[in-house]
């Protein structure tokens, strides 16, 4: 069951007008946001996100947080999975095809949830392998934007070698992955690049940096060099649905000992002990 301008219904009877602006322009912005034993994770600053990516795109937002709340919790109960992954996407709307914004139409909001795949046991105690490309998008990947087409493209270039994930370099220096953020491992350090313009900031970025800092985890966000990267005891990858996933190969060499390395083991241990007490806080 999903979402779409009011109604909720099977996704089997959703339709689209083919004039809808995320169609013809990728004109539009989305959120994903986990959610595990029916419980959204993190939500507020998901929508928090979302509200920065509308502002991005000069695009009021059609719902108030309450409403935004409503309408995913209505989600979460009429689908039968515990740990969903909710797809949440709004459009400038139905207009006919003008570069320009068109005057007075109303945004096209679409609300989907399919089941949310965590990294696999196998996956954790292994690693999984990643390449490293140039970073040829726009300069606005801050805004979780559905023009996505750099990032497909960027994505597939790892399907083709077989590999998990592209991490992305520009000018020499590490910003983020294809569909994921990053983490480095160098004399013990945890390091992250820095916000900016030319990477998204991600909820599950915001909470490893949130235990490093409680816990007393060496963490320093600053920018990373390809040398870094090449060069590192341990490579992570992040975000709402990999939750971290350590890189173990990159470009066909090992990352350390080309298994997973202690502070990885030390996050995943808080991330998950996170994880249960904002369940359990959720639930009351």
């Amino acid at each position: 069951m999903i979402y779409l301008n009011g109604e909720f219904m099977p996704i089997e009877t959703a339709v689209i007008p083919v004039l809808d602006r995320g169609f013809i322009f990728g004109d539009g912005v989305y959120e994903v946001i986990p959610v595990y034993s029916r419980q959204p994770f993190r939500l507020g600053e998901h929508l928090s996100r979302l509200q920065t990516s509308l502002d991005s795109i000069r695009l009021n937002n059609p719902r108030t947080d309450a409403e935004w709340r409503t309408l995913i919790n209505r989600i979460v109960e009429l689908n039968e999975t515990e740990d969903q992954s909710i797809y949440l996407q709004v459009t400038r709307g139905v207009a006919k095809r003008d570069h320009a914004f068109p005057k007075s139409v109303k945004p096209t909001v679409f609300i989907m949830s399919s089941p949310l795949l965590p990294p696999t046991a196998d996956q954790l105690h292994t690693g999984v392998a990643a390449i490293t490309a140039v970073d040829n998008r726009w300069l606005r990947c801050d805004v979780k934007s559905t023009a996505l087409l750099p990032n497909v493209l960027l994505r597939q270039l790892a399907a083709d070698a077989g590999c998990a994930e592209t991490l992305l370099l520009r000018d020499g220096m590490l910003t983020e992955g294809a569909a994921s953020n990053v983490f480095v491992v160098n004399q013990g350090v945890l390091l992250a690049p820095p916000k900016s313009n030319l990477m998204l900031p991600g909820i599950t970025y915001e909470v490893v940096l949130e235990l490093a800092q409680a816990n007393d985890v060496p963490f320093d966000v600053r920018n990373i060099s390809e040398s870094e990267l090449l060069g590192a005891e341990e490579i992570w990858i992040t975000s709402s649905s990999r939750e971290i996933l350590p890189v173990t190969t990159l470009n066909g060499v090992a990352v350390g000992s080309g298994r997973p390395g202690p502070v990885f083991r030390r996050m995943r241990e808080l991330y998950q002990d996170h994880k249960a007490q904002d369940m359990k806080a959720a639930r009351g």
